[in-house]
């Protein structure tokens, strides 16, 4: 995670941004008043708000999780 003022962002704005993009980091501007900003992907927030759909339903998440569960103890099926 990268945490910055918003005075070094303007000097290296394009620099922060590819960070963000390319090596998927997070950014946190600092502000007065504990009014931060954070900053993120496009990537990156459209997988959370994939991940906050998928996991809303209590169907889904239990699906999910025992998916999760079986792959960790090596209960998969190799299919061609």
């Amino acid at each position: 995670m990268i945490a910055i003022n918003y005075s070094t962002l303007r000097q290296n704005m394009k620099k922060y941004f590819d960070s963000v993009s390319d090596d998927y980091e997070t950014m946190v501007i600092t502000r007065k008043e504990n009014k931060n900003v954070v900053v993120i992907s496009e990537e990156t927030y459209n997988n959370l708000i994939e991940n906050a759909y998928l996991t809303s339903n209590q169907s889904n998440y239990n699906w999910l999780m025992e998916s999760k569960r079986q792959l960790e103890e090596g209960k998969t099926v190799i299919k061609d």
